[in-house]
């Protein structure tokens, strides 16, 4: 018994010891994309230019008892030079004016608009996690597990995702990355949102319509659209169809987190009634990618079951539904997911979906391209077989008995509050 708790214990603190060595590689918790070529980026004229050199982050460098502890994760990608064009607001899309700085927990954001006031998203590529470390993660001194949990997320999968997206006709934001420098046009934004790493996308809501639809009216994030519901009620419905389908998608591409406040909805007018189709934003967890042992232990279905790695089987699929799915898709036949998974099969076939890799710069494709290629072509393979299970769970899990995140304080009825067709 006293051999088995020294050798226990000494298991621990050579556990404790890799951990804490691990995570003694760098004290920073955010740091801004680094210019290739240039030594003092106070000197350049960016207008002299219309591209530029650029890695999306060092910080992410790791030795390797820190690979062992945190994972390899995606610090290849990270810190691979990428070249990306430079824009400036005034003369962006037209010219673009900004409308309001965004809430996001990690991502700083812009919401900018065009003048033909259509609504973007100026939306970082590097995440700023300060806000989601616990004071006693800082107090231990662990809050590096959180800042190098960025480097799970791949930054740009985005890219890639909005081809496929296109292919399997998926409505989303259409992503773009841009170099954006200091200017005049950022105003007092300029020290914190300069010479920074960007994603520019539609916003999911908009007062003017910038998809390929006829007859939308406006563009609608979640909680509006519950409101419009209760103030048209039966004239209101949603595109099931198309929502199955971009659910299914997810599931391919392996975003796991997919929560009602990062949707919009284009309302499509027709004959006094009102259709409402799903877009998806926010791509920033799509093939998302999980090894090492503290990572592993994490995303345990145990311990945090959302927390969904992009491996070539869905290990755990009742962490990838989310209430989001039971309000909007609770009572729904089952033929329709099959039919939609069907449909996904045939429009990705492995072509198309290594053909939207090669959107990636080489480098950024010789690294996690063939890997990325081959998970999304298994789960595809078994895409029909987890869209059965998909319905299976929403309905086992039944409507929801709290409101839908964002919804707390509309004055909805005990219907609608428990699912978008309970009325």
């Amino acid at each position: 018994m006293k051999k088995t708790i020294l050798i226990v214990t000494i298991i621990l603190l050579l556990f404790l010891a890799l951990l804490y060595w691990s995570l003694s590689s760098t004290t920073k918790v955010f740091e801004k994309s680094k210019i290739v070529g240039f030594d003092d980026i106070s000197n350049i004229d960016f207008k002299d230019y219309d591209s530029i050199i650029i890695k999306a982050s060092t910080l992410y460098k790791a030795d390797e008892i820190k690979r062992l502890m945190q994972g390899e994760q995606y610090r290849k990608a990270w810190s691979t030079s990428v070249k990306v064009p430079i824009v400036f607001l005034d003369t962006l899309k037209g010219g673009m004016k900004i409308v309001k700085e965004g809430g996001g927990k990690q991502t700083h954001s812009l919401k900018l608009e065009s003048q033909k006031e259509i609504s973007y998203t100026l939306r970082s590529i590097n995440k700023d996690p300060e806000a989601l470390i616990p004071e006693y993660a800082k107090t231990l001194g662990l809050e590096n597990i959180i800042v190098d949990g960025i480097s799970a997320q791949h930054p740009y999968a985005a890219i890639v995702v909005a081809e496929l997206a296109n292919q399997a006709n998926v409505l989303h934001t259409n992503p773009e990355i841009f170099f954006v420098p200091k200017q005049k046009a950022l105003g007092h934004f300029n020290e914190k949102y300069g010479n920074r790493l960007f994603l520019l996308e539609y916003e999911t809501d908009s007062k003017v319509n910038w998809t390929s639809l006829d007859h939308v009216s406006e563009i609608l994030e979640t909680d509006d659209l519950q409101e419009l519901k209760v103030k048209l009620k039966n004239k209101v419905s949603i595109n099931k169809k198309e929502l199955i389908r971009t659910r299914l998608f997810d599931l391919l591409i392996g975003d796991w987190d997919r929560h009602s406040k990062q949707w919009g909805w284009a309302i499509e007018e027709i004959n006094g009634k009102y259709l409402a189709h799903p877009i998806a934003g926010d791509r920033d967890n799509a093939f998302f990618n999980i090894d090492g042992i503290i990572p592993s232990i994490m995303s345990n279905e145990n311990v945090v079951p959302e927390l969904r790695p992009f491996t070539k089987e869905i290990a755990f699929l009742p962490g990838l539904i989310y209430p989001f799915d039971r309000y909007f898709l609770y009572n729904t036949e089952e033929d329709l997911f099959i039919e939609e998974a069907k449909k996904l099969q045939k429009s990705l076939n492995d072509e198309v979906i290594y053909k939207s890799l090669k959107k990636w710069p080489k480098d950024i494709y010789d690294l996690d391209g063939e890997n990325i290629a081959l998970k999304i072509i298994s789960r595809r393979n078994e895409l029909v077989e987890y869209a059965k299970g998909f319905k299976k769970i929403i309905d086992e899990k039944g409507v929801l008995q709290e409101p839908l995140k964002g919804s707390e304080d509309l004055n909805l009825d005990s219907g609608l509050s428990k699912c978008f067709e309970c009325q």
